[in-house]
C-alpha cells in the first residue's frame, strides 16, 4: 500500500514510509521537505496510479516521513497557524512603514519552526534589505524567506471557487500557466468584459485555452464575415458564423438571413448588393472595472514567476 500527500499547487508527492511507521489513510505525518519539516495530511494511492508513478519518469521527489503526528503535535500545528497569522500582520506593518510597492499574500511557518517565508506580489522589483534588517529583529533565531509570487500564483496558493462554481483550475488540477492573450476570447466570439473573462487573480481565465483549438479547427473552411457566396436559395453575404455548429448565417439579396452549412456554400467573387451588421465585440460594460486597459489583463513578467 503507498502513500502520498497533497502539497503546494494541490501536486501531490509520494511518501517514503519507514517500516517502523503503521501509517492509515487520512492521518497527518511529519514529513522532510526541501523548506524544512513541514505536517501534512497522508492519502493512501489508487493502485491504478500507484502503477502509473512507477513507470514515470517525471513524478514528483518521495518525501520521507519522519513520524506519524501525535496529540500533542496536532496542538503544536495549531499554535503554528496563530503564529503564522501574528507573522503575516508584524511583517504587513513593517512594509507599510517602508513604504514598500509590494502586497504580502501568505506567511508559512516550517513545523520545526527554522524557517518562515513571506510570499508576496509587487509590480516591479522591491529593495526589501531594510525590511528584512527589521524582520531579523523581530523573527530571532529562523531563517527568513522573502518570496516573490506572480499575480496566478497568488491565486493558486489562496485557493477559492471560480465563476463556473467549481474550484481554481490553478489550485486543483493545473500545474503550468499557459500563455493567454485577448485574442484567445476574440476568435471564440466572446464578449470582451474583464467581468467575464478575467479571473480573481486579473488576468484572463485559464479556461479559455482549453477549447481554443477546438474553434482553430472548426474556423478550417469557413467563409469570413462580410464574404460573399453562393448558396442553394442564391447570393448572399455571410453576417455570422456558428463554428461549434458548423453553419453559417448568409443574408440573400432578398433581405432574408438563412443557416447554411458550410459545405452548401461557395465563395464567389461577386459584388453582392447586400448590407449586413457586421457584429462587433462587446466592449462596453457596466460593471466596477470601467476603467481597466484590456491589455493589463493578459500574461506579463508578473503573472507566474512559479516561486511557490
Amino acid at each position: 500500500m503507498k502513500f502520498a500527500v497533497r502539497y503546494l499547487k494541490n501536486t501531490y508527492y509520494p511518501l517514503n514510509v519507514p517500516d517502523t511507521i503503521n501509517l492509515e489513510d487520512g492521518q497527518m505525518v511529519l514529513v522532510r521537505t526541501e523548506k524544512g519539516e513541514e505536517a501534512l495530511k497522508a492519502y493512501c494511492v489508487n493502485s491504478e496510479i500507484s502503477k502509473i508513478w512507477d513507470k514515470s519518469a517525471e513524478k514528483p521527489e518521495a518525501f520521507h516521513v519522519i513520524r506519524t503526528l501525535s496529540q500533542r503535535d496536532i496542538q503544536t500545528l495549531e499554535d503554528i497557524k496563530k503564529e503564522e497569522v501574528t507573522a503575516f500582520f508584524k511583517c504587513q506593518n513593517l512594509v507599510q512603514q517602508h513604504k514598500l510597492n509590494m502586497n504580502l499574500v501568505q506567511c508559512r511557518i516550517t513545523f520545526d519552526k527554522r524557517k518562515i517565508t513571506f510570499y508576496y506580489t509587487a509590480p516591479e522589483r522591491v529593495d526589501f534589505r531594510a525590511l528584512l534588517k527589521d524582520l531579523t529583529q523581530v523573527f530571532t533565531r529562523v531563517r527568513i524567506d522573502l518570496r516573490h509570487i506572480g499575480v496566478r500564483d497568488e491565486t493558486s496558493i489562496l485557493e477559492g471557487m471560480g465563476i463556473c462554481g467549481r474550484p481554481f483550475c490553478c489550485s486543483s488540477f493545473l500545474r503550468k500557466f499557459a500563455t493567454i492573450n485577448v485574442k484567445l476570447a476574440k476568435d471564440q466570439g466572446m464578449p470582451i468584459n474583464p467581468g467575464k473573462i478575467s479571473g480573481t487573480c486579473g488576468r484572463l481565465l485559464c479556461c479559455l485555452t482549453y477549447e481554443y483549438s477546438n474553434y482553430i479547427d472548426a474556423a478550417k473552411g469557413m467563409p469570413p464575415i462580410g464574404s460573399s457566396v453562393m448558396t442553394p436559395d442564391g447570393l448572399g453575404k455571410v453576417c455570422f458564423i456558428q463554428f461549434m455548429n458548423g453553419t453559417v448565417a448568409v443574408k440573400l439579396e432578398d433581405g432574408k438571413t438563412k443557416e447554411f452549412a458550410k459545405a452548401d456554400l461557395e465563395m464567389v467573387d461577386a459584388d453582392v448588393n447586400v448590407e449586413i451588421d457586421t457584429p462587433t465585440l462587446n466592449t462596453n460594460y457596466t460593471d466596477d472595472s470601467d476603467n481597466i486597459d484590456i491589455k493589463q489583463l493578459e500574461d506579463d513578467r508578473n503573472s507566474s514567476t512559479g516561486n511557490v
